[in-house]
């Protein structure tokens, strides 16, 4: 039990860490120019991948917390695009036993169209106040290279983190049912 326990804490340092380097690489001049195509928003792959595939892991104040820190650090409404990841984060996690039934194609589908959801809730709340935004094609042209990053952060995280989805009577540290 207390190895499980420690190896959950070595997940949640982990995210924290990885969520840190993907947020510096992201504040680094690396000669992004007017025009090029926007990059996808790896954290929030990496959050939705590890919500689904271990939510007891993925508490909900560690991505509150990493997350407003990315918007902090980012220059973002510090807390909007956070709330919106932890409502679509625990619409996941409600989601558990079914996602554990799904294949990768159906889960993936699942993700795409949270993720749309999101990008058009947050640029809904800057429309709401009247906050300039990037263009809709430019917003959804991250969306689709998130979209399609989602398999590759999947196909790491459970290749070699060995991070998988919870099997059907697995049990957590308590003894209760994942």
């Amino acid at each position: 039990m207390r190895r499980v326990r420690t190896r959950r804490w070595v997940w949640r340092l982990a995210y924290v860490l990885i969520a840190l380097i993907v947020t510096l690489a992201m504040m680094l001049p690396l000669g992004a120019q007017a025009g090029d195509w926007p990059g996808p928003d790896l954290l929030l792959c990496i959050t939705l991948a590890w919500t689904v595939r271990r939510p007891n892991m993925m508490v909900a104040p560690l991505i509150a917390a990493v997350l407003l820190a990315e918007d902090v650090l980012l220059m973002r409404p510090p807390g909007l695009w956070t709330a919106i990841v932890l409502l679509g984060s625990e619409v996941l996690r409600s989601r558990v036993a079914l996602a554990r039934e799904l294949n990768f194609l159906t889960e993936w589908l699942a993700v795409s169209a949270l993720m749309v959801g999101m990008e058009l809730a947050y640029r809904f709340v800057f429309a709401m106040v009247f906050l300039p935004q990037v263009a809709l094609g430019y917003a959804m042209l991250k969306v689709t290279a998130s979209i399609l990053c989602y398999p590759v952060v999947v196909l790491v995280s459970t290749w070699m983190l060995g991070l998988h989805k919870p099997a059907t009577g697995e049990i957590d540290a308590y003894g209760r049912r994942m």
